[in-house]
């Protein structure tokens, strides 16, 4: 095929999902036989389950933004933007670049990988008041607002204000709530050694969720042994409690407790992109109703996956979907390319099938719980394995390398504690990170096409 006729594949999103299937077509595809276009707003993947550690300082941000670019094989064209709008039936993806531009991207393929964002309810103050754990800026911000709580209290003569600094909230009792709050404290924990005039004793952390139980998918002895790891090391656990409202310095639970606090981290769960609703079709609890070939029924040329797809399971039947995991975002990432090659190519396609490979997490030092292969592990064991594990599934050598010399830098020489500048005068909350006002509605993407292409007539 010449470059006018081969066929135009259009991989939204970066993450596991996006990332894997691009790789799978580079390697299956020739040049000839199709042109590769990635919608990205960063030329990198972040490798999404250490970011608390990067909160915490046991990691740099670079350390998981795995470069896209780092291949000498990469030819895929990068647009660096987010889709904020996709036309079916026409077969254009709407863009906004990073300059602010709208462009429009035709296509006759689209791998639909956009992932999910944070989910939020109506509860009043949160997303003025409560800070994200989705992105990487945010990881950052929240270590530099963590150490500035600490900086300020020390310097502060009111007694009530101290308090408040010194309180910490973590909404969400699933594995990024639980890791958030367990590498935090173990970062203020190590900090507060160096604040000679702060009294270690007023440093709270607060983990709150709606569930009776943390991790549920861990099973009870696992997210037992969790729950006692953490309380053992000063973390106060409050089950079947969420947060009523928020404030600037006080949060008030569902329960009727008002905590004093100028820090709350939200991770009580994601939903799909906002993407997903510019479409127009199908949706299961808000993620796109697909096959189990990950093809969108009645659209000729429309994959989707991870998050923001409901991928049928078909290991559990009875109508399962797939949950949101790295761990099934990159299998997927794999059968899509696959499938969608094999469309190329006139043969059929397979569907998505996958063993569990278990569970592993990371609550810092020498604390964790696993489940690899069904095998219960916890403590210094099970933190060997949660390790091997999240280097084997990182995508580069340099990234390897780098995590693991910062494992051993933070085991031998600790943290300087010290803050990069993020934490500015103006406060940047959930509502600041994740853009969800940027998309369009469904009529807004038909009515946009419609005008663009009558203006090229």
């Amino acid at each position: 095929m010449n470059t006018v006729t081969r066929p135009r594949i259009l991989v939204v999103g970066a993450g596991f999902a996006g990332v894997e299937c691009v790789r799978r077509l580079e390697r299956r595809l020739s040049p000839g036989e199709a042109h590769i276009t990635l919608v990205t707003p960063f030329s990198y993947q972040l490798y999404l389950p250490l970011l608390p550690q990067v909160a915490s300082g046991v990691l740099t941000p670079q350390s998981i933004a795995l470069s896209l670019r780092r291949s000498t094989k990469y030819r895929t064209r990068i647009i660096p933007g987010g889709a904020i709008g996709v036309d079916l039936r026409s077969k254009v993806c709407v863009i906004r670049t990073l300059t602010g531009r709208v462009v429009d991207e035709p296509y006759d393929y689209i791998v639909l990988a956009p992932g999910s964002v944070t989910r939020t309810f109506d509860i009043p103050g949160l997303t003025d008041h409560a800070f994200g754990m989705k992105t990487l800026a945010e990881a950052a911000y929240i270590r530099d607002h963590v150490i500035s709580q600490l900086d300020l209290a020390d310097a502060s003569v009111d007694p009530a204000e101290r308090a408040s600094r010194l309180q910490f909230v973590v909404v969400g009792g699933g594995y990024a709530g639980t890791e958030t709050a367990a590498c935090l404290q173990r970062l203020t924990h190590a900090a507060v050694r160096r604040y000679p005039r702060l009294d270690p004793s007023l440093i709270k952390w607060h983990l709150i969720d709606i569930a009776p139980r943390l991790m549920p998918e861990l099973g009870e002895r696992l997210g037992r042994s969790a729950q006692e790891d953490l309380r053992r090391r000063g973390i106060e656990i409050s089950l079947g409690v969420s947060i009523a409202k928020a404030g600037p310095e006080e949060v008030t639970f569902t329960d009727g407790r008002v905590v004093p606090t100028r820090t709350l981290i939200w991770t009580a769960g994601v939903v799909a992109s906002p993407l997903i609703a510019t479409l127009g079709a199908d949706t299961v609890k808000g993620r796109l109703a697909v096959t189990a070939e990950m093809c969108l029924p009645g659209y000729d040329g429309v994959f989707a996956l991870g998050d923001s797809a409901a991928v049928p399971d078909l290991a559990k039947g009875d109508g399962a979907v797939c949950p949101p995991t790295a761990q099934h975002a990159t299998r997927q990432g794999r059968r899509v390319a696959e499938n969608l090659i094999a469309t190329l190519r006139n043969q059929p396609m397979r569907p998505y099938q996958h063993k569990d490979l278990g569970l592993v997490v990371d609550l810092g030092g020498k604390d964790a719980v696993a489940r690899p292969l069904g095998l219960e592990m916890h403590g210094l064991p099970a933190q060997a394995v949660t390790r091997g594990y999240h280097l084997g599934a990182m995508r580069t050598n340099v990234a390897k390398v780098r995590v693991g010399t910062s494992w051993l830098l933070n085991a031998v020489a600790g943290d300087d504690f010290v803050r990069t500048g993020f934490q500015a005068r103006k406060p940047a909350k959930l509502k600041d990170f994740e853009y969800t006002d940027a998309y369009m509605t469904p009529d807004q993407v038909r009515e946009h096409v419609a005008r663009e292409h009558s203006g090229r007539l």
